[in-house]
């Protein structure tokens, strides 16, 4: 895939040719300790995960070493529920978690974010996202999970501009 612009900032997202990864890359104007935030609050988890058009709700968040989490997405009839665990978090650097679409519950992916302080007020972000296989990583591509992380990071502007 090749990088396209928001309407605030760029995110890259490239399929490795080597592993069934796939890699986001995203910059903030918001130093680490508040993106980290936004991502382990759940008050501020449901304002800006995922495509805009789609309703958030939370069944349980628990974002520490060892915690869960399950949320569901809905719009109008359609649900799509989504879980799984934290491995390792540690505040303001990294966090480290499997994910799972409860429609999909055998496509487990194992996600790493890093966030560095580029100075000045300014994080990156970047993710990975492993699954078990290149067909695997190819389904969850083509599933649109690119325009919920697109939009979802412009929401996320949003909210560390509040």
């Amino acid at each position: 895939m090749t990088p396209a612009d928001s309407t605030t900032r760029e995110t890259t997202i490239e399929l490795d040719t080597e592993v069934p990864l796939v890699r986001i890359t995203r910059e903030f104007d918001a130093p680490p300790a508040k993106v980290f935030r936004a991502h382990v609050d759940p008050e501020l988890v449901v304002r800006w995960l995922g495509p805009r058009g789609l309703e958030m709700r939370i069944d349980h968040y628990d974002c520490r070493t060892g915690g869960s989490y399950r949320y569901i997405h809905s719009q109008g009839d359609e649900e799509y529920a989504f879980h799984g665990s934290f491995h390792e978090v540690r505040p303001d650097q990294v966090i480290v978690q499997t994910f799972t679409y409860e429609g999909m519950p055998d496509a487990v992916s194992l996600e790493k974010l890093m966030l560095t302080d580029l100075g000045g007020g300014r994080t990156r972000l970047t993710a990975t996202s492993l699954v078990d296989s290149f067909a695997d990583r190819d389904a969850f591509v083509a599933s649109g999970m690119e325009v919920g992380i697109r939009e979802g990071y412009e929401r996320l502007d949003e909210v560390l501009a509040a």
